[in-house]
């Protein structure tokens, strides 16, 4: 691969920097990763309240506790959880050994893979960019970062926040726009993790296929809700209210779309909007509630509901006084109703907190529904009848499920967070992080005596009955 390093010296020699420092030191051991990460929980604690007045900043508006609840605390977990856990995580691994080649041995050694660089987005840029570093420095990787160009002023802050914690041959970020980050793709990583939109994690994944760079991708799509007849109906329209509205829908595990049955819809409707009410109140001007990133995006919205009319969808809001919504770049939560496959908010994720219901008679109808959509990044499943849900479960591919309400998945720490299909490829978090970006090098220990020996030439009968045999034993 050759670089343009006129084009963008800074990623070069970063890059350059941290490959060197990878190459020479292969040997991390795990003091060095507890230090680098407790450098990191010292680096998020010191400017907590700066990464949440620069990502309000870069919103527009975003309250200070929705990036604590949203995002700090998530980080912080996964230090902590991390640091308790390494010991254990580094620990050559036993596996069995098949008769032929006892008194043999086999380990699983994991080493660093070298550098690893992240593609972080903007909807939450502190989480998801330093969740997966906590896997890459647990697994005793130098860490490359290029965080989204539409959030500036967390960009620039974390930059600083890097260059004050860890050395250059530790962990760098680089800032800049599309053109940088075209360029910080098709750099020679060890492991490449990218998170956004589908559309731009084929172009990574394509960048990086011309090095051989194995890649990450959380990518989102159309999760669904899925209401059962045995649900405890207020209940789930709170929980989906909650993780529709939170961050105003801007999310990759939100509820893109909720299967609701047909004789309950009516009554979800107005229970969605009661827990909104509840949630943020009916004022636009509520500090509680997130602006949309930017006008494009902000009009990406309203031109899905203008679709969505035209095709004769019957929209329902409780917001009054639109315009004055739009002057402050504050989507109202909307609902959809009698949306058809024709309209865009049926094709596209919606990344906002516009919520269609597709109504179904018989669960089999849910189920063909979600089957007939690329591979969501989440399924929510709500109600009470064991059966019901586990008919959902066996039928359905997503990355991951929430049962009875959305978003917690993402917090657990001893599961993989990762998508499926359309929706990613590979996991992290936890233990799966360190597994992820781990090499884990499969070592056999061969003993003085061995049955293989009895195998090699001169082949003859005494060859023949020892074939025989293993091929009885085993």
């Amino acid at each position: 691969m050759v670089f343009d390093q006129r084009k963008s010296p800074d990623v070069q020699a970063s890059f350059a920097i941290l490959h060197r420092a990878s190459r020479s030191d292969l040997l991390v051991s795990a003091s060095q990763r507890k230090d680098r990460l407790r450098r990191l929980l010292a680096l998020l604690k010191q400017h907590a309240t700066e990464f949440a007045a620069a990502i309000s900043a870069d919103f527009g508006h975003r309250s200070a506790q929705e990036t604590e609840l949203a995002e700090s605390l998530i980080i912080e977990f996964g230090i902590k959880h991390a640091l308790n856990q390494l010991d254990h995580w580094m620990r050559p691994k036993r596996v069995a050994t098949q008769l032929p080649f006892l008194p043999g041995s086999n380990r699983l050694i994991p080493q660093p893979l070298g550098v690893v660089g992240i593609i972080s987005p903007w909807n939450y840029p502190l989480q998801l960019t330093l969740a997966p570093m906590v896997g890459a420095l647990a697994a005793g990787n130098r860490v490359m970062i290029k965080p989204s160009e539409l959030v500036p002023r967390f960009s620039a802050l974390l930059g600083t926040a890097v260059g004050e914690h860890f050395d250059a041959a530790e962990a760098a970020v680089v800032e800049g726009d599309a053109d940088i980050a075209k360029t910080f793709a098709s750099l020679p990583f060890d492991h490449l993790l990218f998170t956004g939109s589908a559309r731009v994690g084929r172009l990574v994944a394509a960048a990086a296929a011309r090095n051989l760079t194995p890649v990450t991708l959380e990518l989102g799509g159309k999760s669904p809700a899925v209401i059962d007849r045995s649900v405890e109906l207020a209940a789930a329209a709170h929980r989906i209210a909650f993780g529709k509205l939170l961050n105003a829908g801007q999310t990759c595990i939100a509820p893109d779309y909720v299967l609701c049955p047909r004789e309950l819809e009516q009554q979800f409707v107005e229970l969605f909007f009661a827990s909104a009410e509840s949630l943020y109140g009916s004022d636009f001007a509520n500090p509680d509630y997130t602006t949309i990133i930017d006008q494009p995006h902000y009009d990406r919205l309203e031109s899905l509901l203008d679709d969505a009319k035209r095709k004769g969808a019957q929209i329902a809001t409780r917001a009054e006084h639109l315009a004055d919504w739009r002057a402050v770049r504050k989507f109202p939560p909307c609902v959809v109703r009698s949306s058809t496959a024709e309209m865009l908010l049926s094709q596209e994720e919606i990344f906002g907190p516009i919520l269609p219901i597709v109504a179904y008679d018989a669960v089999e109808e849910a189920i063909a529904y979600v089957n007939s959509h690329e591979r969501p990044l989440a399924l929510y499943w709500f109600g009470r009848h064991a059966g019901a849900r586990d008919k959902v479960l066996r039928e359905t591919i997503s990355g991951a499920v929430t049962i009875n309400d959305c978003l917690l998945h993402i917090a657990q720490e001893n599961q993989p967070f990762g998508g499926v299909g359309a929706s990613g490829m590979g996991a992290y978090h936890g233990e799966s992080g360190f597994r992820t970006f781990s090499k884990e090098k499969p070592v056999f220990y061969r003993r003085r005596f061995s049955a293989t020996d009895l195998m090699q030439p001169p082949y003859g009968p005494r060859f023949q009955h020892l074939v025989a045999a293993l091929r009885w034993l085993i």
